[in-house]
């Protein structure tokens, strides 16, 4: 798809002459993005120009294949119908989670495909596949008719798979101990702890509402979703709904991700609209939690994107190094489209200066401020060195992008 590219735009604050670049910066118009440097590139596996694609998630299978899923809106659903292909836009049937599969390390792929035959919509595939196992397991929101309210809050389940993702078996929903129907949204990451606990972000909202100056909102609240028997139970943390985290002052909190950080810690880093990424920690193998914080991380309302290096230490913090929004308005959602990385080799005690990965760099068509810029949500796992990431690219297309883990000291941290 032939793609219209902006001349000049802004990322850090300062201007970017497409035509002149700093030295080692690339403009690739296929991918519509400016790279941050030439050891990085990139493929364009799917494309929806009308309607969207939503979270991409991927993981190496058990047998070495690179298997990529995401919700993908059917054709003749267009955006400003308000049937936008996300599964929250109604009750109807808006879009197919389909399957790409690379046998050679991403130089091909193969799709897409159906992995799932259901006649309600996904939000997302979060991958999971415990040590020392070859079942894959697919966590994440399940909108079916009689467990979806209708806005976002629908049950949360998985799926699992014994022949490398191939087929799926029926959905198991999670009904905690403490709140059997329980329901939310979950589209990040989640974790295994180093004793074998299972530990899954979810957030609920309420319907939009009104605030004091006329302008529309919701109400969120994090939680964490925690299995110590390999999912055959779950306790919600902090407590049952409603009772769950959020940012003071705000009223909000999402898309919780945690990672295992060893030795029985793990840390917990969450989405707000306040203008950081704020975090917490807990060292009893995720049973009880520090006061959720800001961390120096800045970000608009978007979701965490951390991830390990190679090491299965060192933590990658992906975050848009911008604030000037609040909550999901046009600039909040410019800010998305500038991506920057933070290090932690200190399990999220300390962050590294950030440094610039990437930027959009396709010119607005009009049909949205909310997705124009779009180069939020990524998804990333290392193999042999190899950063590999996914992104929704402006919620059209799903891009593939490879680089060297040893580039990202290379990176420019002052433009």
């Amino acid at each position: 798809m032939k793609q219209k590219l902006q001349k000049n735009i802004s990322v850090g604050g300062k201007n970017i002459d497409l035509s002149n670049l700093p030295y080692g910066m690339v403009a690739d118009g296929e991918l519509g993005l400016l790279l941050a440097s030439n050891e990085m590139s990139g493929k364009v596996i799917h494309e929806n120009p009308y309607a969207g694609i939503y979270e991409t998630r991927a993981t190496v299978t058990p047998k070495g294949d690179y298997l990529l899923m995401f919700p993908d809106a059917l054709p003749g659903t267009v955006r400003q119908s308000g049937k936008n292909g996300h599964y929250a836009a109604s009750k109807t049937k808006t879009n197919n989670l389909i399957a790409y599969r690379s046998s050679d390390k991403g130089k091909s792929w193969k799709g897409p495909s159906m992995p799932l035959n259901i006649d309600y919509n996904m939000h997302s595939f979060i991958p999971l596949i415990p040590r020392n196992s070859q079942r894959i397991y697919a966590f994440g929101t399940q909108p079916r008719w009689d467990k979806f309210n209708g806005v976002e809050n629908a049950a949360i389940g998985f799926r699992y798979s014994d022949d490398d993702g191939f087929t799926w078996s029926d959905v198991t929903f999670i009904e905690p101990v403490n709140d059997s129907d329980f329901q939310a949204m979950s589209a990040m990451r989640m974790c295994e702890t180093d004793r074998g606990t299972w530990i899954l972000g979810a957030h609920a909202g309420t319907p939009f509402f009104k605030q004091e100056d006329g302008s529309m909102t919701t109400c969120t609240r994090q939680y964490l979703i925690r299995s110590e028997d390999k999912g055959k139970t779950w306790t919600v943390l902090p407590d049952k709904r409603p009772n769950g985290w959020f940012a003071e002052g705000f009223n909000r909190m999402d898309e919780g991700r945690p990672i295992n950080i060893g030795n029985g810690e793990v840390y917990f880093m969450s989405r707000t609209c306040e203008g950081h990424l704020w975090s917490s920690r807990s060292l009893d193998d995720g049973k009880t939690w520090s006061k959720l914080a800001p961390t120096p991380l800045v970000h608009p309302d978007a979701p965490p994107m951390l991830f390990h290096l190679g090491d299965g230490k060192t933590l990658a913090a992906f975050h848009h190094n911008s604030h000037t929004g609040s909550h999901f308005n046009d600039n909040a959602m410019r800010d998305r489209g500038q991506l920057w990385i933070s290090l932690s080799r200190d399990g999220g005690m300390t962050w590294s200066k950030p440094r610039f990965v990437l930027s959009n760099i396709v010119a607005p068509d009009g049909t949205g401020a909310w997705c124009e810029d779009n180069c939020s949500y990524i998804d990333l796992f290392s193999d042999n060195g190899v950063l590999n990431i996914f992104m929704p690219h402006r919620w059209r297309r799903c891009l593939h992008i490879q680089m060297e883990e040893s580039a990202i000291e290379m990176l420019p941290d002052n433009l």
